[in-house]
């Protein structure tokens, strides 16, 4: 596994960092996944070239407007895993609207019906070989200063996202699924605007 190499930022992302990336992984860390309780606190990128950058956010602002603009480039593809939340708490904190995006959770369940298994520590390992440390998921990600293992965890979570997308894609379009794909992650800002206005845990396609 190619070594990572990993940076720390205070507030926000420095200025050409990630300029003229195509596609940029990203993820973040909060305090809990309770949307209105628990704020954001961290958010990584990398662009999948072997360096990923960890933005330690000023909570009293949340003023970061170069992650801001990369949020909202129209040019930049943005990658997750599991992107309702991430876009969600963006939604929420930092004001903007994140798009477009491409979530390899969706695409996962969207190619791999074979399994149930769509974490992304089965999705990596099975699909690139490599096996994602978790030991740090459950931490505190609020702490004036982050240890080494938090920001190399959180470097862990986006470094392998664009060799993912590109597996995933393969399945999809040989599954013919790849169209169906791309609607569900046009479709994924506005689910996590919904998820923001009250409707998290409502089904509203549902009959009843």
């Amino acid at each position: 596994m190619k070594k990572v190499t990993t940076f720390l930022h205070q507030g926000d992302l420095p200025d050409g960092v990630l300029s003229g990336a195509s596609a940029v992984a990203i993820d973040s860390e909060t305090m809990g996944l309770r949307l209105g309780r628990d704020p954001l606190c961290v958010v990584q990128l990398s662009d999948g070239q072997g360096d990923a950058h960890v933005v330690q956010l000023d909570r009293s602002t949340y003023d970061a407007p170069n992650l801001k603009r990369l949020l909202t480039d129209p040019a930049v593809i943005k990658l997750f895993h599991f992107g309702r939340f991430d876009i969600a708490m963006f939604w929420l904190h930092l004001g903007v609207l994140t798009t477009p995006v491409y979530c390899t959770k969706i695409a996962s369940k969207l190619a791999r019906t074979y399994t149930d298994r769509h974490g992304l520590k089965d999705v990596t390992k099975e699909l690139i070989g490599v096996d994602l440390s978790k030991a740090q998921q459950s931490s505190d990600w609020g702490n004036a200063k982050l240890s080494d293992d938090q920001v190399a965890y959180a470097a862990s979570d986006v470094a392998h996202l664009h060799a993912l997308r590109a597996r995933l894609d393969e399945m999809l379009v040989r599954e013919g699924r790849d169209g169906l794909a791309r609607a569900c992650f046009d479709f994924l800002p506005h689910r996590a605007v919904l998820d923001v206005a009250g409707w998290e845990d409502t089904d509203i396609f549902a009959h009843s």
